[in-house]
């Protein structure tokens, strides 16, 4: 084989590797080496990719204040239901407490549309301004089901008033949030404006919980976005249009011991595990983790 020959098979090689490597990376990592980026969802559920140091981390360093109702439960329920299933690595506290996260569950009444599209932004103004919460260095609201009806004005409505609160409070870290699942399908209204929400992340380099994104798939990578998949985690199995079967119930017959029993508001409790196991990697990401 001559020079040239040899450096053509190197090249090959060399590409093969970057090629191979660059597609090990999940959304969250490729974020971290880029820019300010972090993208949360369902590559990012696997609780021992986290290394201890920085679940420490995030207890000793974040205070949380959460926004939510019903759906957004299921963050709470699932990390309440960890405690037990991995132990105390993974507590959290409504409050400062030793060797526990510091989250303020509720800390305002309502939720991203509830009970208008815009009142989130001044109860948010007016927690942090109280002294008392001076210490509070993120700020995270989800959705009920208001993204399903909402127009592409309605949500540009939410991301300026979110990137409002960000210039405004620059040592706060503001998380962003995809609607939950409602069996529309990928031609529904909700996944187009879910898709906005994470395009206008993607753009203007914003931490995003994508929490559509995590009920869209099983712990095994299973993908269930095309057959019409709902916030129950039911599903079309054999496209006639109608859900006929639920890939949480499913994966839990299949996985006995691998997954763990807890409320889950309007949908199974692997949901919540999986919401409880991104929101471990969230708070380790923003407490300086920069992936696996």
């Amino acid at each position: 084989m001559n020079v040239k020959s040899n450096c053509f098979v190197l090249l090959f090689f060399i590409l093969f590797i970057i090629t191979f490597i660059a597609c090990k990376y999940d959304s969250s990592t490729i974020a971290a080496n880029g820019n300010n980026t972090m993208i949360i969802n369902h590559n990012c559920i696997n609780l021992s990719q986290i290394p201890e140091q920085w679940i420490e981390k995030a207890k000793t360093d974040l205070h949380i204040a959460y926004g939510h109702t019903s759906h957004g439960r299921q963050l709470i329920t699932g990390m309440t239901g960890l405690v037990n299933f991995k132990g105390n690595l993974y507590a959290w506290n409504d409050g400062v407490l030793e060797g526990s996260l510091d989250l303020d569950d509720y800390f305002a009444s309502g939720d991203l549309g509830n009970p208008d599209r815009t009142t989130w932004e001044s109860r948010t103004r007016d927690y942090l301004d109280i002294s008392e919460n001076s210490d509070v260095n993120v700020i995270i609201w989800s959705w009920c089901g208001q993204v399903s009806s909402a127009s592409e004005e309605d949500i540009n409505t939410y991301l300026n008033l979110m990137n409002g609160l960000e210039e405004g409070y620059p040592d706060v870290k503001f998380v962003y949030m995809t609607g939950h699942l409602d069996g529309g399908g990928l031609d529904g209204n909700l996944h187009i404006r879910n898709e906005q929400i994470r395009d206008y992340c993607k753009e203007n380099k914003k931490i995003l919980y994508d929490f559509a994104d995590i009920e869209t798939y099983d712990p095994d990578g299973t993908y269930y976005g095309d057959k019409i998949p709902n916030d129950g985690c039911y599903y079309d199995s054999n496209g006639d249009g109608t859900r006929d079967g639920n890939w949480a119930i499913e994966w839990q017959d299949a996985h006995p011991g691998e997954w763990y029993d807890c409320a889950s508001a309007h949908s199974q409790p692997l949901n919540a595990n999986l919401k409880a196991y991104a929101a471990w990697w969230l708070w380790a990401r923003i407490a300086g983790w920069p992936g696996p």
